[in-house]
């Protein structure tokens, strides 16, 4: 009984620890899990709402726009900013330009047409002198300028008078493609792509200078190759002829169109309307630039001394003689300090003394030297911007390569298939062409006064660049891009590279 008894006193301690032991483990887990799912799903929700735009994740977020004036229009750095900039400037995607005039002229009451037009129609007349946006700006001299007007009344293009000259009709114009609400964009490509209206398989490539317009005719040269397709240029002259007469147009049309197809041609050239001339419509592109940093570029480009060297290698006595020192050594912070007429943006002007390609604009509003040529015109810019919507497939930047290229793969695909692969591989080269190498720092001053005197030419900018994210965003239906958009190629020996 004794020994029952001790045994009844003294149970295994050792079990009893083990099982409480396991149990307070198997509690411990449990509790840690239902906390840490719970967690997540929290975390999932926050990054739902943080999540950036499309445009962020593509890595536009650092340079797909300049930030000139700034808190100017909504943050375009989303699909929604994109939205409010592109409505408010009157370009919203799927806003039927010819729409958009019927409803102004509803408010205006009746007019002389008597009738609405047919929305379906390519092809509509219209005055430039009338209103292009529904939305009231500033007239261009009305805005503050940072420097004085000057006396001088040159050109700053070579151009030619039509004695005949006449208001040119808009009937270039087009309905402006998509469909959309007031809630967001149809993100259908074929809607945003003008390639399926060409008549010809033939691309012009109106480049403007100070773009990088020979890097991406060196790319073409080298896909003509790979695509089957051949590609020229203008022979080189000492000053481009951008503004053509009628007659001077008519003929370079019907030379182009008689050479052999699949063909590019590309010429610093004011934006040529083919069916004016009752001629096939061909497949328009170009290429768009910073407009202060073209102005940068264009300054220094012209003060390098090889720029010259190489004009006397290629045109002989007909080249431009190197100017003297005192022109060759001004830099732009000094230039525009001093206002020298080389630095003056006198606002409206039509001539002024200088060959510096100042106006970005002129190469998209067409030949109407009354409407295209006055300096930072609203009028021009808002006849440029309705060209390069309903006429131009493709206006790209090198400030977005991939983006870019991309877009011209998957819009005209018959001449840029393969320009990712081509351009990766032959990048060292591609990207020196006709690049000056000596740079000097602008001062934020300058920058200033340049923006100030650039303001249209600025939104002109602004919207090619949103109208090329629509059309890349476009390629992926409004969702995520893949990866293959930045192709990354491995550093090797090529064909291209061994080649060029």
């Amino acid at each position: 009984m004794a020994l029952e008894a001790k045994e009844q006193e003294t149970p295994s301690p050792e079990i009893g620890s083990v099982e409480l032991i396991a149990l307070l483990a198997i509690s411990c887990t449990f509790f840690l899990f239902m906390h840490t799912n719970k967690l997540n799903s929290r975390l999932k929700e926050m990054e739902v709402k943080l999540q950036p735009s499309e445009f962020s994740a593509l890595g536009l977020t650092g340079n797909h726009i300049s930030g000139h004036d700034a808190g100017k229009h909504d943050d375009i750095n989303t699909l929604h900013g994109t939205f409010q900039y592109l409505k408010s400037t009157g370009q919203k995607v799927g806003y039927n330009v010819h729409d958009r005039r019927s409803s102004e002229e509803e408010l205006r009451g009746p007019t002389r047409h008597g009738h609405h037009h047919d929305h379906h129609s390519h092809h509509h007349h219209v005055h430039h002198q009338e209103k292009i946006d529904g939305h009231n700006h500033k007239a261009a001299h009305d805005k503050q300028l940072a420097v004085p007007d000057n006396k001088h009344k040159e050109d700053e293009v070579h151009y030619e008078d039509d004695e005949d000259e006449v208001e040119e009709n808009d009937d270039d114009l087009a309905n402006a493609v998509g469909t959309s609400d007031d809630e967001g964009f149809n993100f259908k490509a074929d809607l945003l792509n003008n390639t399926k209206y060409a008549e010809v398989d033939f691309v012009f490539f109106n480049r403007v200078p100070k773009v990088g317009s020979q890097s991406l005719m060196e790319l073409m040269a080298r896909l003509g190759k790979i695509n089957g397709f051949t590609h020229a240029r203008n022979k080189g002259s000492a000053h481009e002829t951008v503004l053509m007469n009628k007659q001077r147009q008519n003929d370079l049309i019907a030379d182009l169109l008689t050479r052999p197809k699949p063909h590019i041609y590309s010429q610093h050239i004011a934006y040529i309307n083919f069916t004016r001339f009752h001629l096939p419509k061909p497949i328009y592109i170009n290429l768009i630039r910073d407009p202060i940093d073209r102005i940068i570029s264009w300054h220094y480009y012209v003060r390098a001394p090889w720029y010259y060297r190489d004009m006397q290698a290629k045109l002989g006595e007909k080249a431009i003689p190197t100017p003297s020192d005192e022109f060759m050594n001004l830099d732009l912070d000094t230039c525009v300090r001093n206002h020298d007429p080389h630095c003056t943006f006198t606002q409206m002007q039509v001539k002024n003394p200088v060959g510096d390609h100042r106006r970005q604009t002129l190469f998209f509003c067409g030949m109407n030297q009354k409407l295209c040529m006055p300096f930072n015109s609203e009028e021009a810019m808002q006849k440029a911007k309705r060209t390069v919507e309903t006429e131009y497939a493709v206006v790209g930047t090198w400030e977005d390569t991939n983006i870019t290229l991309s877009v011209l793969e998957a819009y005209i695909p018959r001449f840029f298939r393969n320009a990712k692969v081509a351009y990766y591989l032959g990048k060292d080269r591609l990207s020196r062409v006709n690049r000056n190498n000596v740079t000097r720092t602008v001062s934020d001053e300058t920058k200033l006064i340049l923006r100030k005197n650039l303001t249209n030419e600025i939104e002109f900018y602004e919207f090619c660049k949103q109208r090329l994210y629509l059309q890349y965003a476009a390629l992926s239906h409004g969702k995520r891009f893949g990866e293959d958009d930045y192709l990354l190629v491995p550093e090797q020996q090529n064909e291209y590279n061994e080649e060029y």
